[in-house]
């Protein structure tokens, strides 16, 4: 017989929802089988699958120890590690600057990514156990492209995962942007349009009109100075769609410099000869709070900041621009 006791980062859920992460390898007729015949039990009665779970519910399991171990799957963790640079921590929550190069979220499973990494820090602090990934895994909520830098958010337990899902969705948080484009703008903006993205080729277009299967998408932009060919801008999203920034900025005419996808191939080429520049200068640097929020109270209406990353402050600095906001990214320490 085996006895789990339902933690905090379990409760809630629906008793078949955490069967099937506890044994990921098993079939959604094995539990309901094992639930009729009272294999499985929940605090020593006979349970439906559809209960919802309490913390310090017991649940236990009178499976023989090959069937256990066979439908638990692989178990086995690979620690990943990394110095990671960590704006914010609480029991529920973290705050991430990520940098240019890592991914937010891995899409193969050779890749590592900042849910790896976040995964390994909180193995190595004692904050999470190996047994609890059997039932919860903490996870980033909002993703930057790999070469994009900035401001991540990850929810360390369930409570905090549901409530910065919750935000992120509604759009009640908002996140601010620095980069610097192609052009002068000089006017304050807020562009909308619609978004398409073509699977293939990871790529979208924008266009003004909408078209089948294209989403809405809505950018708003702040001139904060400008060299006369250059122009750094403050960027909020007011949705937020894949490459959404990169790509409605380009279609207007001002594309991000050193964006190979979307951006200008001789100005590219010429940043990179110049600053030896490989990524696109886009950095999250800003994440404010929502005023009222349901769990995670004691952020409500916090903003925290990510320092610009080291390669654009150089490039701002050496075009002009950097005397336009503070290294640190906030600009009350203007």
């Amino acid at each position: 017989m085996k006895l789990q006791v339902i933690g905090e980062n379990e409760a809630g859920q629906r008793f078949d929802k955490y069967l099937a992460k506890l044994l990921k390898d098993a079939p959604k007729s094995f539990f309901y089988k094992m639930l009729r015949k009272k294999n499985i039990t929940l605090n020593g009665k006979k349970a439906t699958g559809n209960e919802k779970l309490a913390a310090g519910d017991e649940v236990r399991l009178f499976l023989s120890d090959e069937t256990y171990e066979k439908f638990l799957g692989n178990t086995v963790v690979e620690k990943k590690t990394t110095k990671l640079n960590l704006i914010y921590e609480d029991s529920d929550i973290l705050l991430v600057n990520k940098p240019v190069g890592m991914l937010s979220q891995k899409a193969g499973e050779d890749e590592t990514s900042l849910n790896e990494y976040l995964i390994g820090y909180l193995l190595e602090s004692g904050a999470l156990t190996e047994e609890d990934l059997k039932t919860f895994r903490p996870s980033v909520c909002n993703r930057l492209d790999r070469n994009t830098s900035g401001i991540v958010a990850a929810g360390k337990s369930l409570m905090g995962l549901q409530q910065l899902s919750e935000i992120f969705h509604d759009r009640t948080v908002h996140k601010d942007y620095h980069t610097i484009v192609k052009g002068v703008l000089t006017k304050e903006k807020t562009v909308k349009g619609f978004l398409l993205k073509n699977e293939k080729d990871n790529k979208v277009v924008v266009s003004e009109e909408q078209l089948p299967d294209s989403a809405p998408i809505e950018t708003a932009y702040t001139p904060l100075g400008n060299n006369g060919s250059m122009t750094l801008l403050k960027v909020r999203l007011v949705t937020g769609r894949a490459h959404q920034i990169r790509a409605h900025l380009a279609s207007l005419g001002y594309p991000i410099i050193g964006d190979t996808k979307y951006g200008s191939e001789k100005l590219n080429e010429e940043m990179r000869n110049k600053y030896h520049l490989k990524s696109q200068l886009l950095h999250a640097f800003r994440l404010e709070f929502p005023e009222e929020m349901t769990q995670l109270k004691g952020l409500s209406g916090k903003v925290f900041y990510a320092p610009l990353p080291g390669a654009f402050r150089k490039i701002a600095g050496a075009e002009g621009l950097m005397s336009y906001v503070p290294s640190s990214g906030n600009p009350e320490e203007k």
